[in-house]
């Protein structure tokens, strides 16, 4: 079967309104023009309570809707229901019936009542691009027109999720198909072309319930004003969609001294370039990128967008193992420090600067910080990565699922979503759920590289062994820089009892090591297998010590069972509890209730 046509839930819950309150379809929960972030349970809590309005309902039924079976303690609910009042102000909207449960007490009203107006889905695919246009600037002018209009807060329209458009896009359907994937209600497409010295964009917006086109326009810029077709694109969208008034500039710095436009031009071309090639698994393509996004943040200092991007990408890189932690972390900070008030002017950088808070520095108070600043941002690839992979490392299983779960209802064609959600299940020790997850994961992203990546180690895991193989094997020769897809095919290598091949590649990596920073963070799993504990138990110290990324998630790997009776692994897994232990004092200060979860 088409992987496209592949049964995904891609229809969005239903919209609601309520006080001044707004809840779409994509689970954004606004007041009036203010977002309001909800975590995941206390967002499924919230629906609850508003498809059921004017009924009372129990707290088992609560219980057993947003925990879906697992077990939780007496006062899990009390605790949500607290956290969803606290989130929504003052109004007493949520009714406590003594001994019974609790009740939505005021008037709602559903978003598709025509009367209401209902929120209308748009899905921006990347443009096709024409004879000597390079080829990211078509990908590059859409998804920087979709961040502006997804940060203008639409009333009227929900911009749908980029990974979910592009990766439908990238399989070749029209724009009409897309849309019926995506349950979209208009896509826009077009594509960028080269006249003498212009470049035209073509855009046109596709009515998805009939294929009717129903605005094209054509956008012309000189050839050297490339960067500027994003910005009035949008601007022609918002005129077309009749959102008047609304800001849709890109994020600059404040109070810098103005720059010679075509100096800003430039970095912002320059810009595009770099935040199209860090976005793949390809070293040398991320290290380019890497190298244009310096260039840009250097020409012009006030576009923020760039120095964001620089941080999601060192830490990308560290996850990767193509940038030791230390080089990643002193970026981190360093962009991150050079803007002022960085929580209020580019609050998407601190996930990134959480994430070194914790792995880094090793400084939990700090990281919390980071990530409760910016708790009110929406899903997007990068932000919904970080903090599932910040639960992960607080071995915090239940969060990360139930994080990654209201991801896929916003973006269910990521790759990634998937993929991270059959590992999370995996260090949950949810091994039929794992297995379950990576293979529908393989069945509708068959080549990609993250899919590939977790699938060879899950199901090598669970016995199915020749398959793990190949996709590892298949992996590591279109990635021979990808130290963790190496260690994958080590490790599958292992469990198909071909030891001498599995010890081969584990000293071509030590090898390796001389010449450059190698992760090391799988390479445990495969000296367990191979019954070298002592070995294993290096690797991991090697891990603590150039403070990897994946080291906490590795000391809840099941496949290092056989390690947990060590001194030394317990003394490790005392690191983590030391830090959580940091914190209490500082939790309820922070947002955090007394067991490290938002309050």
């Amino acid at each position: 079967m088409d992987p496209s046509q592949s049964a995904l839930p891609v229809e969005a819950e239903q919209g609601y309104c309520f006080g001044n309150f707004r809840l779409d379809r994509d689970g954004t929960l606004r007041r009036a023009d203010s977002v309001v972030h909800l975590p995941p349970r206390e967002l499924a809590a919230l629906r609850l309570l508003l498809a059921h309005a004017g009924q009372i309902v129990s707290p088992l039924k609560i219980k057993k809707e947003i925990w879906a079976g697992v077990h939780v303690t007496a006062d899990s609910v009390l605790r949500c229901l607290s956290s969803l009042r606290a989130r929504l102000g003052p109004e007493e909207l949520i009714q406590t019936v003594y001994k019974r449960g609790y009740r939505f007490s005021t008037e709602v009203r559903r978003q598709h009542d025509p009367h209401q107006g209902a929120v209308q889905r748009i899905a921006i695919m990347p443009f096709t691009t024409g004879f000597a246009v390079p080829e990211h600037l078509g990908a590059a002018i859409a998804e920087e027109a979709l961040a502006r209009l997804s940060n203008a807060h639409f009333t009227a329209f929900a911009i749908l999720a980029r990974d979910s458009t592009f990766t439908l896009a990238q399989r070749g359907l029209t724009a009409q198909q897309l849309g019926q994937q995506l349950g979209a209600d208009i896509v826009l497409t077009g594509s960028l072309s080269a006249i003498s010295a212009q470049f035209r964009l073509r855009a046109e917006m596709i009515q998805v319930s009939d294929g009717t086109q129903i605005w094209v326009e054509d956008l012309l810029v000189p050839g050297d004003s490339i960067g500027g077709l994003e910005a009035e694109l949008a601007e022609r969208l918002v005129f077309r969609l009749g959102q008047d008034g609304l800001t849709i500039a890109a994020a600059s710095a404040n109070n810098l001294p103005p720059l010679d436009p075509a100096l800003r031009r430039s970095a912002h071309e320059i810009y595009l370039r770099g935040h199209h090639e860090w976005q793949s698994l390809q070293r040398h393509r991320m290290q380019d990128g890497l190298q244009h996004l310096l260039q840009a943040a250097e020409l012009d200092p006030s576009l923020l967008s760039a120095s964001i991007d620089i941080a999601q990408l060192c830490v990308t890189q560290a996850f990767y193992g193509f940038m030791s932690p230390a080089a990643s972390a002193s970026q981190v900070h360093r962009f991150a420090g050079s803007i002022p008030d960085v929580a209020h002017n580019a609050p998407p950088i601190l996930p990134a600067l959480g994430w070194v808070n914790l792995h880094f520095d090793r400084n939990m108070p700090a990281a919390l910080q980071a990530f409760s600043d910016s708790a009110h941002l929406p899903h997007d690839p990068w932000t919904t990565r970080a903090r599932s992979m910040f639960a992960l490392s607080r071995h915090r299983f239940q969060e990360a699922l139930a994080l990654l779960r209201a991801a896929l209802c916003i973006d269910p064609f990521s790759p990634w979503l998937h993929a991270r959600l059959a590992w999370t299940h995996h260090l949950a020790e949810q091994r039929s759920e794992s297995v379950d997850c990576i293979q529908r994961a393989r069945s509708l992203f068959p080549e990609h590289e993250g899919v590939a990546l977790y699938g060879s180690i899950l199901l090598a895991f669970n016995g199915e062994v020749q398959t793990a193989h190949l996709l590892a094997e298949s992996l590591a020769r279109r990635s021979p820089h990808f130290d963790l897809a190496t260690a994958a095919h080590a490790y599958t290598l292992a469990c198909d009892g071909q030891e001498d091949k599995a010890r081969g590649i584990l000293e071509r990596l030590q090898w390796l090591g001389r010449e450059r920073f190698v992760l090391t963070a799988f390479n445990p799993a495969v000296h367990v297998v191979l019954g070298d504990m002592d070995s294993a138990i290096a690797e991991l110290r090697n891990s603590e010590l150039t403070r990897c990324p994946w080291f906490f998630q590795m000391l809840a790997d099941p496949r290092l069972k056989p390690l947990r009776p060590h001194p030394e692994f317990q003394r490790m897994t005392g690191e983590l509890a030391r830090l959580e232990a940091q914190v209490k004092p500082e939790m309820l200060s922070l947002g955090w209730d007394s067991q490290g979860y938002p309050a």
